[in-house]
């Protein structure tokens, strides 16, 4: 069941996970047994709110940290929302290794030794004894190592990540929709997401950015429930994801971008406005 995000932070809308919930129970077809939050671009999902209907409805909460490891509401830190939560380390993330990599965080001790369990093909008392099917996420030495060396520089990049993301703010804001962070929200910035008006001068502008020499992303072309592997789920319409979908781009964001770069990607794009 896909539910709508809200139109400043696109994280999940709580009012409507809600709604949806209580539609859900009504109709008696299914039975919900969990959440998935995802914590879009770097910046915290409302967990004060999402955690009470969690309670309120018994259901279990995964928090989807994969683009905010190193965020935090109120200084308690990403992944520690969720009954059990996630985090990517790909080379993308703000804190990533040179290969795949990934964390699980839970307080459940018993759940811990489950996915310690799945880890290494469903292990059970040693390595021959495998007690349910599993696979092999085991994350590599040489990762580890990298990990483990890019952790300590982690808060000050993070710190630098918000002062690019305020510079960024304070001179793209005459033109288009600049990130929308929550009070009491710090974001870690996986990516630096801006609106534009229309599909066709989000489109426009990307193309004057890349002749420029200035890479960019959209993030994400076609929603969820759009996809070919969901198209047997009722057809729900998410017309928020739908509207953002539409006009957003991702532009340069990571710690080291100097004045220089700053400089060139917001002069080329107000010129792009200007002309």
């Amino acid at each position: 069941i896909f539910i709508d995000i809200d139109e400043k932070t696109f994280n999940i809308n709580p009012e409507l996970l809600e709604n949806q919930i209580i539609k859900i129970l009504n109709e008696g077809k299914l039975i919900p047994k969990a959440i998935i939050s995802v914590d879009l671009f770097g910046q915290l999902a409302d967990y004060v709110k999402i955690k009470k209907i969690a309670k309120k409805y018994n259901l279990f909460l995964i928090e989807d940290a994969a683009q905010s490891f190193g965020a935090s509401y109120k200084d308690k830190k990403s992944c520690s929302f969720g009954d059990i939560a996630s985090t990517s380390f790909f080379p993308a993330k703000p804190l990533g290794c040179y290969g795949d990599g990934g964390a699980i965080f839970t307080n459940d001790e018993k759940l811990a030794n489950i996915c310690k369990s799945i880890r290494v093909h469903g292990q059970g008392k040693d390595k021959y004894d495998n007690v349910r099917i599993g696979l092999n996420s085991r994350l590599d030495t040489i990762q580890a190592n990298v990990l483990l060396n890019k952790l300590k520089i982690f808060d000050k990049e993070i710190i630098l990540r918000n002062k690019v993301s305020n510079f960024y703010s304070k001179n793209l804001n005459d033109n288009l929709l600049v990130p929308y962070i929550e009070k009491s929200n710090v974001s870690v910035w996986a990516q630096y997401s801006l609106l534009a008006e229309s599909t066709k001068i989000r489109n426009k502008l990307v193309n004057h950015l890349k002749n420029d020499g200035i890479p960019t992303a959209i993030y994400y072309k076609k929603l969820f429930s759009e996809l070919e592997i969901y198209s047997e789920l009722d057809n729900v319409s998410h017309p928020v994801s739908k509207k953002i979908s539409d006009c957003i781009f991702s532009i340069p964001m990571h710690p080291y971008l100097t004045n220089h770069d700053l400089e060139k990607i917001i002069n080329s794009i107000n010129s792009f406005f200007k002309s």
